[in-house]
Parts: structure tokens; sequence; C-alpha cells
């Protein structure tokens, strides 16, 4: 803020910079500054420039340093298929496990039916021998959607849905409780194609996913694992001017984020760690490699009581045989 006193007339300047307006091209960033002039006795200049900055994309060097000691290591991955994930390698999940000494696994789109269970199984208990499966598939549409937990050690509890019938045909949420905290892992609802399904996701999913996430956490705190199909702020979308009325984008999207989710309590630790750093945890298919050119969506979202116990949250852009990556989060024993 400065001043000038020529003539008792003073002068405020407000200066705010605008992250809505993002130039992606090569290796840097263009941001809109406004400057607002405010002159005594009235009137306003508005001043908008572009200012170019160096941008930094996410790689796995800005992990913290592994945690000596007590831990809990979770991880989260929307594995778009998980049969065809294990027919691609079927160590991958196993090796994921090991690589990262997961304690909980969170999976999301697993596209299974009940009868495919089995055969998942067979694959994956043979190398993950000390760990507890759990599976909610969808029942509406058979090999669509689904979720399921891959668990060290055996939940003090287990429950499918939300228990509200237009809500637990699709397979989206699991809960898994534990001594200290609970996991809800999830796989929200696309808006889809034209935005058929926004009015649902906003008025009916959103809403009651927030009241039983809120009635949880008057138990114990709530560790939220999974695709959310939502990029929050712009810089969590390679192209936000043009993904404005995209699913997973929109402004309704967003701000429904913020005030069921974040306003009530979660905190998105991996921005708050890495405010500037562009990541993402989903690339479409038809895009050439992972480079800046994919959503962040993909998320631990982790209640207030539970801030301080964050050691590390990241992601591995490196892992594919999905369209999305694996994203971690490490907690203090």
């Amino acid at each position: 803020m400065a001043s000038s006193g020529a003539k008792g007339r003073k002068r405020k300047v407000e200066q705010q910079v605008v992250a809505t307006s993002i130039d992606t091209e090569g290796e840097q960033v263009t941001v809109e500054e406004s400057t607002t002039e405010v002159t005594a006795p009235g009137g306003k200049k508005k001043r908008t420039k572009k200012v170019t900055v160096e941008r930094v994309l996410y790689t796995t060097e800005l992990r913290a340093p592994k945690l000596e000691g007590p831990a809990v290591r979770l991880l989260t991955w929307n594995v778009a298929s998980l049969r065809s994930t294990l027919k691609k390698d079927s160590q991958a999940i196993a090796d994921l496990v090991k690589e990262e000494q997961a304690d909980i696994v969170c999976l999301q789109e697993t596209k299974l039916k009940d009868s495919d269970v089995e055969a998942c199984e067979m694959i994956l208990k043979p190398t993950l021998p000390d760990y507890h499966f759990y599976w909610n598939n969808s029942i509406a549409r058979k090999g669509y959607s689904g979720t399921a937990i891959i668990s060290r050690e055996e939940p003090l509890s287990v429950s499918m849905g939300l228990d509200i019938e237009e809500h637990d045909q699709e397979g989206r949420v699991i809960t898994a409780e534990y001594a200290d905290f609970y996991v809800v892992n999830t796989y929200v609802p696309n808006a889809g194609e034209g935005l058929k399904r926004l009015d649902y996701r906003l008025t009916g999913w959103d809403v009651s996913f927030s009241a039983y996430l809120a009635k949880l956490g008057t138990q114990k705190p709530v560790i939220l694992a999974g695709d959310m199909n939502c990029a929050p702020q712009p810089i969590d979308i390679h192209n936000p001017k043009r993904n404005l009325a995209s699913a997973g984008f929109t402004p309704e999207e967003r701000e429904s984020f913020e005030r069921l989710l974040l306003q009530k309590g979660f905190k998105d630790v991996f921005r708050e760690r890495h405010p500037e750093v562009e990541a993402y945890t989903y690339w479409n298919y038809l895009a050439k490699g992972r480079g800046r050119n994919g959503w962040r969506i993909d998320f631990f979202l982790v209640q207030e009581a539970l801030a301080d116990r964050v050691h590390d949250t990241y992601h591995l852009p490196d892992i594919t045989g999905s369209d999305h990556c694996p994203v971690g989060l490490v907690l203090r024993g």
C-alpha cells in the first residue's frame, strides 16, 4: 500500500495476482497481475499487466526425505480397470505396495463384477499375503466404477457406500475404520459428457457425501482418498481457460469442492505444501506423454486434527498402467 500527500489527496494501490490466466507454452507461466489505484475523493483506475515467471513441474525429487520411525503409509490410485492393469503386469500392484511400504491402498475405477473378484485375488493375495482385501463393486452397471481397499492391518470395521440407495449403486465408497482415524476411499461421479450428471453431482452426491464425512468426523478424524473428479484450482489443470465448461472444472464443481470439503475442515495437504507447483495425476490417453498436459483430480484430503501428522504427500507420475498415477501420503505414527 502506498500514499502521496499532494494537495492532501491520497492514493492507495492494491495489487493482486490473478491465477486464472495461464499460458502453458514452453516452461514458463504467464499470469495477469491486476493493480487498482484508488484516488480520493473518488474514482478507480484499474491496470492489468502480464508477468511471465518460471514454473516448476512436479517430480518425485520434491518428495520429503524418508521418514525414519513409526509411520502410516497410504496410497490411492485410479487403476482404470484392475483386470487390465494386472493383465499388463500381474505384479504392478504388489510391486508398488512393496516399493512404497504401503500400509493402506485405495483403488478406484476397478471395474469389477462380483464374479471377477476371485480371479483378481488369486493374483494379488500370493504376492501380498499379509494384506486384507475389501471390494465394493457396481451393481447398477456391471464392470463399471468400483472401489477397493487393500490393508496390511485388519480394520476395526469396513462399510460400503453412504447408506443411501440412490448413491450406493455404483460401488463408489469404502470406509475403513482404524484406531486413530477413518479412511474413506471414493470415486466421485463424473459430471459426464455434456455435463449430463452435473445436477446429480452438485445437489445429490456432493451434499450427501459431505454430510456423511461430517458425521464420521464427529467420531474420529477422517482421511479422504480417491479420484474426486474435480481440479479445484486453475493451477491444477493444463489449460484452464479452455476447460471452464468441461466436467471436473466447471465453476459450480469447484465451488462445491471448496464449500463442502475444504470449508468443512478438510485440507488439501499436497497443494498446501506445493502452492506454486504444477502437478497432475490424470492424463488423457490421447495426450503425448505425461508432461504439462494433465489434471490434478486425485487427492488425499486430511481433516485438520491429523494435519500435524502429515510428513509427506506426493505423486508417482512415472508409474503407468493407467491414465492416472498413484498418490501417496505418509503420516507420522
